[in-house]
Parts: C-alpha cells; sequence; structure tokens
C-alpha cells in the first residue's frame, strides 16, 4: 500500500459511505479511507449530511497510513484554506476577558496590591482612631 499512498499526498476520491463518525472515501478500486468527521471542514460539524453525500468527488490528503491494518487516514480540510474568521479581522480588539483583565490590571497598578497582613495594621490603626467613633 505504502508504495502507491505517501502520507502528504492529496488525491480525489469518491465518497462511499457516511457514518456518524465520518465519511469513507474511495481513492481507487481497491483502496479506501476515512475522512473523520473533524477533518471535514474548518468549524465545527454537528452532522456530517450537511457537507457530503454518497458520491460526492472530493479532494483528500493523506494524513495516515496504517499497513497492518489497511486503514488510511484521509482530510478535506487540508486541502481547503482556512477562512478568515471575524475574530482574526478584528484581532486589533481585545477580546471581552482580555479586557476585563487588561481593566484590572490597571487597577491593581494605580491602587497597589496589599496583603492582608499589610493591611490588618491599617485597618486595627483605624478602628482605635476616636474621631471614628460615632458617638
Amino acid at each position: 500500500m505504502s508504495e502507491k499512498f505517501e502520507i502528504g499526498s492529496v488525491l480525489t476520491g469518491k465518497v462511499t459511505g457516511i457514518q456518524s463518525y465520518g465519511a469513507f472515501v474511495a481513492l481507487d478500486e481497491k483502496h479506501q479511507g476515512l475522512v473523520h468527521i473533524s477533518e471535514i471542514t474548518h468549524g465545527f460539524v454537528k452532522d456530517i449530511h450537511e457537507h457530503l453525500k454518497v458520491g460526492d468527488e472530493v479532494k483528500v490528503k493523506i494524513l495516515s497510513i496504517d499497513e497492518g491494518a489497511g486503514k488510511i487516514g484521509l482530510s478535506i480540510r487540508a486541502t481547503e484554506e482556512e477562512p478568515v474568521q471575524e475574530a482574526d479581522v478584528k484581532a486589533k480588539r481585545p477580546r471581552k476577558r482580555q479586557a476585563a483583565a487588561a481593566i484590572t490590571t490597571d487597577i491593581e497598578l494605580s491602587q497597589g496590591f496589599n496583603t492582608l497582613k499589610d493591611k490588618l495594621q491599617e485597618w486595627i490603626d483605624q478602628s482605635e482612631r476616636d474621631d471614628l467613633i460615632k458617638k
């Protein structure tokens, strides 16, 4: 098998079967491989049937070859350019969590950080001041 197929090769195959975990693709008359559901396309795939059907011709990349088991691991998404996502376009703007962390960091830097031990004496001193005690 390895003399005919090499890891990293890009071939055209035909979808011969679809299961919940992936699609079987015939590479020639004797060999077929499996495109795992995670390798169908970029992004999340809930239902393979939304992307493929039996008989479709697809371009696949060989990811792995297990000669002992006679299995070939394939990927469709590895043959496609990853789409530019909105988050990539707005990369200059920090995400909400990053922004919140930045705000917290700025506040801590402006006020300083005191441990409980440091603050304890300050609180004791404040509690002993007569002008703070309401009569």
